[in-house]
């Protein structure tokens, strides 16, 4: 489609539940005052695993946001992702009825599902038998409930769809839903990830793996990326939904966007299942498609909301992709990380991280990257260490990286 056709998305509508708290504006005052969601275990027996800590969801009541009967029915991560999108609906003031409600599109991920749920019903399986397993075990695991179970909840009719890219699932929300607006297949969207694998099968996993930071004496100080003495990421969950609208509805009915999308972009490191591209080749051709979407030049980007992992070989593909495609300029932008404070959301990542660059360019604020205190001799960018910074940003771009090597980027204005 000529860029000319293409109808303008913006963001009205942010709804964030992190390791920092329930709620966008509460997690946004967490990323300011440069708290850690990192703390112990809670959920799991930790003594059986290398990784004790990890950045959980504290003090998260379902009821305020879905009715008791239903809670035992789904799994976490739909739970978090019903709480996100009343969040961000509320933020809005977005409005469905039967007017628009077969315009209005629900794009949420989730990258690995249901698995607590699993889990647990396997266990009533194995020791009750087949007879006592829930007919809602299936309905409550499957990835794609969390969009379905957003769209029956709030009635939205339009394109319910399910992206499931592992670490790149909540970006590719965002990312596709911002297509559907923008290519007339709907007006409004829920867009985002989300996820909740604070479990044994996945402690052991990704354990197994050697994937995961083992600084378990130094909880709040486990996510490090870029620095040093990094050991691996922290197991994270939580979930971030967008209300995106196509920009000419939004501004008339009076909403006040946070931010516009201008560019999406989507490429495969076609290289390992689990191993970035070393050179950071494929990472460096998804900013590049992204900046080639959005119809502007590389010199235009401000900040860059990295993928920013804390894991030894993911930092440094990210910052050779940066180098690559910004040349000189890489040293001119800001850099950070806010999983340095949120631990990985896996597939909520993307949502979550999304939301945190809307905000950060409505407030013209760039979040800190917590715990630089050596970087690694190739990080060598301006990081934002340890300190949230006020900023001029006209401009910004997030990344998303995942398993099989997928990856995304987004683009973001000021309005």
């Amino acid at each position: 489609m000529p860029m000319s056709d293409r109808r303008r998305v913006v963001i009205t509508g942010v709804g964030l539940v992190s390791p920092l708290a329930v709620g966008t504006e509460e997690t946004w005052s967490g990323l300011m005052e440069g708290r850690s969601g990192v703390g112990a275990l809670t959920r799991v027996d930790s003594s059986l695993y290398t990784t004790k800590i990890a950045a959980e969801v504290r003090d998260f009541d379902a009821e305020r946001f879905l009715p008791r009967k239903d809670i035992r029915r789904v799994d976490l991560f739909i739970q978090f992702a019903l709480a996100a999108a009343s969040l961000a609906r509320e933020d809005s003031g977005f409005e469905i009825d039967d007017r628009n409600a077969d315009r209005v599109a629900t794009v949420v991920g989730s990258g690995m599902g249901g698995l607590p749920l699993i889990e647990h019903m396997h266990g009533i399986w194995r020791d009750r038998g087949p007879r006592r397993v829930s007919p809602f075990f299936i309905p409550g695991l499957i990835a794609n409930m969390a969009s379905g179970q957003i769209s029956i909840r709030h009635g939205a009719k339009g394109p319910n769809t399910c992206p499931t890219t592992a670490c790149t699932t909540g970006l590719h929300g965002v990312g596709d839903a911002f297509r559907l607006i923008q290519h007339g297949y709907a007006d409004a969207a829920f867009a985002g990830g989300t996820e909740a694998t604070t479990s044994d099968l996945a402690l052991a996993g990704f354990g197994a793996m050697k994937a995961l930071s083992v600084r378990n004496d130094e909880p709040a100080r486990a996510s490090r990326p870029w620095d040093v003495g990094r050991d691996g990421f922290v197991l994270g969950e939580g979930a971030g939904v967008l209300i995106l609208e196509e920009r000419e509805a939004a501004l008339g009915r009076g909403a006040e966007p946070y931010a516009e999308i201008l560019g999406y972009g989507m490429s495969a490191d076609a290289y390992h299942v689990s191993a970035p591209e070393p050179t950071g080749e494929g990472a460096a051709r998804v900013m590049r498609a992204a900046l080639d979407d959005a119809g502007i030049a590389a010199e235009r980007i401000d900040y860059i909301n990295a993928h920013g992992t804390s894991t030894p070989l993911g930092d440094i593909a990210e910052v050779r992709a940066i180098k690559r495609v910004f040349g000189d300029h890489a040293y001119r932008l800001a850099v950070s990380s806010t999983k340095s404070s949120t631990g990985h959301l896996l597939g909520a990542a993307g949502g979550v991280e999304a939301g945190i660059l809307a905000l950060a360019v409505d407030r013209q604020v760039l979040p800190a990257t917590l715990n630089l205190d050596q970087p690694d001799e190739e990080c060598d960018l301006d990081f934002v260490p340890h300190e949230s910074r006020e900023a001029k940003v006209d401009v910004a771009l997030t990344n998303s990286f995942g398993f099989g090597g997928t990856n995304g980027a987004l683009i973001m204005a000021r309005v």
